[in-house]
C-alpha cells in the first residue's frame, strides 16, 4: 500500500517525467515493472509474450504520459495500457509453453506430488485462458493483483456493476471448467 509520502513522491516523479525527465520515468518503470509483467503473464501464461507486451506498455505509457491526469492512480492507468497491450499481442500470437517455467522447484517434495501440483496449475491456467478476455482481465486484476472493484472499474473504464458481473461470470465459468478436478478426493 502506498503511503502519503510515496504518493507525493510518485506525483513528483510523474510531473518530472511529463516534463521529459527519463530518469523519473525510469523510476516509475522500476516500481511497476514486476506487477505489470505479472498482470500480463496471467493473461497469457507465456513469459516471452508477457515481456514483449510489458515493453510495449511502457513505451506507450512514455509516449502518452502527457495524457495522464493525477486524479487517477498511475498504477491503474498503467494497468489499462498493459492490459490493452496484452490483448493486442494475444490477438496476433499464440501463447506457448515455456519449458523453463515447468522446471521442478522444490526437491524436498515427492516427485508425484510435484507432478500433481504442475498438473493442477496447468489446468487452472488453461481454464483461465479459456475465459473471454473481458472476464479474464477482471479476474486477474481482482484475484491475482488484489485490486478493489473500484480500482478495476477505473483501470478498465467500466462500471462497478460490470466488474461484478464479469467477475461473477469468470468465477462460475472456472468452477464449471474445473469441477472434475475439484471433486477428486
Amino acid at each position: 500500500m502506498l503511503t502519503a509520502d510515496k504518493v507525493e513522491d510518485e506525483s513528483v516523479l510523474i510531473s518530472r517525467a511529463q516534463d521529459g525527465d527519463r530518469e523519473a520515468f525510469g523510476e516509475l518503470v522500476s516500481r511497476y515493472h514486476t506487477s505489470v509483467i505479472n498482470v500480463i503473464y496471467r493473461m497469457c501464461w507465456d513469459s516471452h509474450l508477457a515481456e514483449d507486451a510489458a515493453q510495449t506498455a511502457f513505451i506507450q505509457a512514455w509516449q502518452h504520459l502527457s495524457d495522464f491526469r493525477l486524479h487517477s492512480t498511475f498504477r491503474n492507468w498503467l494497468y489499462r495500457i498493459a492490459v490493452n497491450a496484452a490483448m493486442d499481442i494475444l490477438r496476433h500470437e499464440k501463447p506457448s509453453t515455456d519449458i523453463s517455467e515447468l522446471q521442478i522447484e522444490e526437491p524436498a517434495v515427492k516427485l508425484e506430488e510435484q507432478l500433481e501440483q504442475k498438473e493442477r496449475a496447468w489446468q487452472v491456467r488453461q481454464a483461465v485462458l479459456a475465459l473471454p478476455e473481458a472476464s479474464r482481465t477482471v479476474l486477474i486484476l481482482r484475484e491475482y493483483e488484489g485490486l478493489s472493484y473500484i480500482e478495476i472499474a477505473e483501470t478498465l473504464d467500466i462500471s462497478i456493476g460490470t466488474v461484478m458481473s464479469r467477475l461473477n461470470y469468470a468465477r462460475k465459468r472456472l468452477m464449471e471448467l474445473l469441477c472434475h478436478y475439484l471433486e477428486e478426493p
